[in-house]
């Protein structure tokens, strides 16, 4: 039987409004112990496709990917089979410590798929700045995605 693996691929542009309209992300990053270590984080996508999250400097994660910046992530939805829709993407993560990158990154994603007024997005600044200097940016630079949607399927299985 021929794989149907093609029928259920996104495209690129779906890859991209599915990643756009997903606020969590699981993080895979490989432990020392040599077990997996995945993570739920809230990310936002620039616009070269670059994926990006905030944690603190020193939390497992951080040190796992200054070990090893290889990564998973897995982005997915659907509460029955037949709606069944994901991305994993393999990843090098580059590890920010700057302050002013870590305060924009918190608003980027506090403010995602919404319209913020200045005033809004200045006490959002003010808050976010308390912890920003703890933190790490983590960018995740895309190597290779792997897709799915099984609704492209119409029931058929």
């Amino acid at each position: 039987m021929p794989s149907r693996r093609n029928n259920i691929e996104l495209t690129d542009a779906e890859i991209r409004t599915f990643l756009d309209s997903s606020k969590t992300l699981i993080i895979v990053s490989n432990g020392a112990d040599g077990y997996p270590h995945p993570m739920p984080m809230w990310f936002y996508v620039d616009d070269a496709g670059c994926l990006y999250c905030t944690t603190f400097g020193k939390s497992q994660k951080i040190l796992n990917l200054r070990r090893d910046a290889k990564a998973s992530l897995l982005v997915e939805s659907g509460l029955e089979y037949s709606e069944l829709k994901g991305v994993v993407i393999y990843a090098r993560a580059e590890i920010i410590e700057d302050v002013d990158v870590a305060i924009d990154t918190l608003v980027k994603i506090n403010t995602r798929g919404r319209t913020v007024n200045l005033a809004e997005r200045q006490a959002l600044t003010g808050a976010v700045a308390k912890t920003a200097a703890k933190r790490a940016v983590i960018k995740f630079h895309p190597l290779r995605y792997v897709s799915w949607d099984h609704a492209k399927l119409g029931g058929r299985y």
